[in-house]
């Protein structure tokens, strides 16, 4: 009876002679709810979203119409048929640069520097999204503007540190790398070369950059 009491007249009445409302844990937590907010505006997320769409607005890939296809955001031109399909069989990697060798001589679509990719170059080509098909109708993740029937594989000119007898080549079907040896006659290779000059298409940005340069 006596702790009743106590918490009874804790606050005690007002010089009017009220006695105060007592809140309850449940009301005194509102406040904190309504008024406190930790975390990001909701405007820097919107902000997130736009820049996302304006970066990938853009055409991955063009056919140039002459058995070439241009990657514009990566300034590179790919043959747009593979070793496989030009020869009917694998190549192991020094075939491969003879391959390349050779495209140079005849100057294949006005150019004498084609060369094998690079690990990254050669991913860049693999897309989940995209879907062709190899020599065996198998599945390959690559863009249909590469002709179909090509090799599920491609050659780099990476080769494997204090190793030189193994060289890096990468699967359009699992999208993987693997270092294989350099005298595998089950592979094939993607010629490709880069390209300084910009495309008929061209980001906004990069028209108004123009102007910039002199």
């Amino acid at each position: 009876m006596e702790s009743d009491e106590i918490l009874e007249n804790k606050d005690g009445p007002s010089e009017d002679g009220e006695t105060p409302d007592l809140k309850t844990p449940d009301d005194a937590d509102e406040p904190y709810a309504e008024e406190e907010w930790i975390g990001e505006e909701w405007g820097d997320e919107d902000e997130i979203e736009v820049d996302v769409l304006e970066e990938t607005d853009a055409p991955q890939y063009v056919d140039n119409g002459n058995q070439t296809v241009s990657d514009g955001r990566n300034r590179l031109m790919w043959k747009q048929t593979d070793s496989f399909k030009d020869f009917g069989y694998g190549i192991n990697w020094f075939e491969a640069w003879d391959y390349c060798e050779d495209l140079n001589e005849k100057k294949f679509a006005g150019f004498d520097d084609w060369r094998l990719p690079g690990f990254d170059e050669a991913k860049g080509l693999f897309s989940v999204q995209k879907f062709n098909q190899d020599k065996d109708g198998a599945e390959i993740h690559i863009d249909p503007l590469f002709e179909s029937g090509g090799g599920d594989n491609s050659w780099t000119y990476e080769e494997k540190p204090d190793y030189h007898q193994y060289a890096m080549k990468f699967s359009y079907i699992t999208g993987n790398e693997k270092w294989e040896h350099k005298d595998n006659e089950y592979s094939y290779v993607r010629a490709v070369r880069d390209e300084v000059e910009v495309g008929e298409w061209e980001p906004e940005w990069r028209k108004d950059s123009k102007k910039l340069d002199g």
